[in-house]
């Protein structure tokens, strides 16, 4: 190692300077991070413990390690409600929800437009000024990158939300100001996460009918490019698709190919390829692919970027189905990204676009439900193929985007990362109630009636999801090295957001309030999961407010009334003689008694921030705003109804209900240099912020919650760390 005092032998007039830079400069070769935070999207403890147990989930890699060599929590409570965008702004601010205002995964800010909504991942952190509005002095919360900065040390997000370079405004207010600037939501290294690149995932189902003979021009660049092929080439005859992303437009043609030599013509690779580029021989630089080749054996999506996008973006071909003839051929392609190109992190994103390449699709829920067009035909397991692929392929995509930002900055205080699944995976598969409708167009299909191999074949999607995440975590260790004893050179802690649990029924709410006679001009519910925030169109707050003071607690008074006379009667699923009550935590924003005081309608209270509802409101474990069917699906046992509130969702697994339910509890596992071996009873999402900050040896932020958890090495073990929130 370098010795940087040595490294100026005589005064210089800029010796501070020269040093400070040569020091900065100097990184060992053997350096890591000293914090590494991963959060694993919707890992629950009980899978979690119950796969390390069977051995789905190895004892000595990547969660089993970290236990096995560090601690592991019993339970981890997160915040209300339960779900990823306030779950990730509480475990980087240390405070809960009500407090850090980013309240749901989709609200409204009050100071917008009544029927304006923005998204909880490109939120004020911490609020803002709603008189004005402008960007708060005050904020209620930070993040803890802020106190890390302002110590000194280098932090970097890969794709962890709030680290997004983005300068926040309100949606909806012509000429909004900024109400947060990108400067609080950038860092050393900053990675967004992905985003829509405008063309979404479509099917195709083919026939042999629709080839013919390939161009000779076709064969030549194939040729050009070093592609054996035995028998002829063929191509489709009419273009296969056509769309616009970033201002481009594309043809897609698509060449069929025999690659086995056996005398035998069977085509088992499709070649997908800009009609207006042909197939290019390459070599590429990232992140251009080229044409895509996809051999159905390999049950693996191929990427595709989309040269000349302003935006670097692209997709994938998944083929799910190939005869040797050609007599049936069914394709995926999957939707475009792209990472979001803000300016203050763009040093950052073409980085990864370069070395990693551009942002892969994410698993997408829309293919197995059969809401993208053209997957009507595709039988469920092409469909369950389809959704693996993705969550093989962007799990691995995003540990690639952590490694890069790890090896990019091996001296970092702290990285914090972020993975989607098992996320995705819980929400698709997780069938574990009788309840639930294993065909979501037949209501008949609950109870005895379930069909029990689908059940099984989702219990080891699950099983996929789960070891495909783990691996995730063991390749960051891999990255951060172990020492000796098989610990990590760096601290890694590894987090989720939330539990998880199964819902049978989807409540249409709005058809409820309208049922009820409510105006939604007046109320409207803004609905994340089975959370709902309900807002009053309140004179004086939203700019385009109508309802009076007076009327306002009227309506509140008879919004959470109505909420609270929602009762489930229909005995397949609320078996008890007095049925089940649909919602299990209803919470009004505190009023003063005074009609006319300026602060009316923006009180707060623990569970009620500055945007949250006039009335937040939790359903009961089985219920869920989302999955509501196109055209409905209505329950057996149910009456009849053109709006109907009940009705059978097209998927299953389910979270944001109360944090003090088991079901709804994340995990917690860490194990590093200075992290003893031991226990932890309940910890406390907000915990990590604070837990963070002492590691790295910084104060935390005045509005921090939580409490920092003692992991030091050398104690013994302590059930009692953390607590509710």
């Amino acid at each position: 190692m370098v010795d940087c005092i040595r490294a100026t032998p005589r005064p210089l007039r800029f010796a501070p300077l020269v040093l400070a830079a040569l020091c900065a400069s100097v990184v060992p070769a053997d350096a890591a991070p000293k914090v590494v935070l991963i959060s694993l999207d919707g890992a629950t403890p009980r899978l979690v413990e119950s796969y390390l147990a069977e051995g789905s989930l190895p004892a000595n890699e990547g969660l089993g390690l970290l236990k096995n060599r560090g601690v592991a929590a019993k339970r981890n409570f997160t915040v209300s409600p339960s779900l990823t965008a306030p779950g990730h702004i509480a475990i980087a601010t240390g405070s809960i929800a009500s407090k850090n205002d980013v309240v749901a995964n989709s609200f409204h800010l009050v100071a917008s437009p009544f029927a304006s909504n923005i998204s909880g991942f490109a939120a004020p952190i911490g609020g803002y000024n709603i008189h004005g509005p402008s960007e708060s002095q005050h904020p209620t919360a930070e993040p803890l990158w802020l106190a890390l900065r302002a110590a000194g040390k280098k932090v970097v997000t890969a794709t962890f939300p709030g680290g997004d370079g983005l300068d926040i405004k309100v949606p909806g207010l012509t000429n909004s100001p900024i109400i947060q600037s990108a400067a609080k939501r950038t860092v050393d290294y900053t990675v967004p996460f992905g985003a829509f690149a405008g063309v979404g995932a479509k099917g195709f189902t083919l026939a042999a009918g629709g080839f013919g003979p390939a161009p000779q021009a076709i064969i030549d660049q194939l040729n050009a490019a070093g592609r054996k092929f035995f028998g002829p080439a063929l191509q489709k005859t009419s273009e296969l698709d056509s769309f616009t992303s970033g201002g481009q437009s594309y043809s897609i043609q698509l060449a069929a190919l025999d690659s086995s030599d056996d005398a035998t013509t069977n085509y088992d690779t499709l070649v997908f390829f800009d009609a207006a580029r042909g197939i290019e021989a390459g070599p590429f630089t990232s992140p251009a692919t080229g044409p895509a080749f996809v051999r159905a054996a390999d049950a693996r999506s191929s990427p595709f970027f989309l040269e000349g996008t302003a935006n670097r973006a692209g997709t994938s071909f998944y083929v799910s189905s190939l005869k040797p003839d050609l007599s049936l051929v069914r394709i995926a392609r999957y939707s475009a990204n792209a990472i979001p190109r803000n300016a203050p992190v763009i040093a950052s994103v073409d980085d990864i676009n370069r070395q990693v390449g551009f942002w892969l699709p994410q698993p997408d829920f829309r293919i197995p439900e059969r809401l993208s067009p053209g997957f009507d035909d595709f039988p469920d397991a092409e469909l369950e193929a389809i959704y693996l692929d993705q969550v093989r392929t962007f799990t691995d995509y995003q540990t690639r985007v952590a490694l890069r930002a790890i090896e990019q900055n091996p001296d970092a205080d702290l990285v914090m990362t972020y993975f989607e699944q098992p996320d995705g995976a819980g929400h698709q598969f997780l069938i574990t109630d009788p309840r639930q409708a294993t065909d979501p167009r037949d209501p008949d299909s609950i109870g005895a009636n379930q069909d029990q191999a689908k059940i099984a074949r989702y219990q080891s999607y699950l099983r996929i999801a789960y070891r495909t995440a783990n691996e995730a975590v063991q390749r960051i260790i891999d990255a951060v090295g172990v020492d000796d004893h098989g610990r990590p050179r760096g601290n890694v802690l590894v987090v989720s957001d939330h539990g998880f649990a199964p819902f049978h029924t989807a409540v249409a709410l709005n058809n409820y309030l309208t049922s009820k006679g409510f105006d939604a001009k007046q109320v409207r519910a803004v609905t994340s999961g089975p959370a709902a925030n309900i807002y009053i169109n309140l004179q004086g707050r939203e700019p385009d407010g109508t309802v009076s003071p007076a009327e306002y607690a009227g309506l509140q008074r008879d919004v959470a009334k109505a909420l609270r006379d929602l009762v489930d009667r229909n005995p397949r699923y609320a078996p008890d003689d007095d049925g089940q009550r649909v919602f299990d935590n209803i919470y009004r924003r505190p009023l003063p008694a005074n009609l006319n005081d300026a602060e009316f309608g923006r009180g707060t209270a623990r569970f009620i921030g500055q945007d949250s509802g006039d009335v937040y409101a939790l359903l009961s474990v089985g219920y869920n705003f989302d999955g509501t069917q196109t055209p409905v699906v209505q329950r057996a046992g149910d009456e009849s109804s053109a709006t109907p509130v009940f009705s059978i969702p097209n998927f299953y697994g389910a979270h944001g209900y109360d944090p003090k339910l088991r079901s709804m509890s994340a995990i917690f596992y860490a194990a590093g240099p200075d992290i003893r071996h031991g226990k932890l009873g309940a910890v406390r999402n907000i915990d990590m912020a604070p837990t963070i900050l002492r590691l790295l040896d910084v104060k935390p932020a005045a509005t921090v919650q939580g409490r920092a958890l003692r992991l030091d090495r050398g104690r013994g073990d302590d059930d009692d760390e953390g607590g509710s929130e």
